[in-house]
């Protein structure tokens, strides 16, 4: 956003901000939440390396169309661990798993 276009906003009442300063995130939370998106990034670039559908993907993990989305989406109803669980068995190492959560992942 441009300086001036953020400054009249600002006038006509408008606040900026961070997203963990907006939902009030203590830095933990905030990591956790970063974290969380860039294995949820990183599953959709996976899957789309994979050149697989989210209905073939879903067949090869044992799983349905609508949890690979909902995965991909970032659905708090996707744990952590299924998350690393499906990322695994798409092929994905400790050593790739850890550059993403690292925020090293290319």
């Amino acid at each position: 956003m441009k300086k001036n276009q953020q400054k009249r906003l600002e006038k006509a009442g408008w606040k900026f901000g961070t997203v963990s300063e907006f939902l009030n995130l203590t830095p933990e939370e905030s990591e956790l939440v970063e974290i969380r998106v860039a294995l949820t990034v990183h599953f959709e670039l996976k899957r789309n390396e994979m050149k697989l559908t989210q209905i073939d993907l879903a067949k090869k993990l044992g799983t349905s169309q609508s949890r690979v989305s909902k995965i991909e989406n970032g659905d708090p109803s996707v744990s952590l661990d299924l998350l690393l669980e499906n990322l695994v068995l798409m092929g994905a190492t400790r050593k790739e798993i850890a550059k993403v959560i690292a925020g090293d992942a290319a």
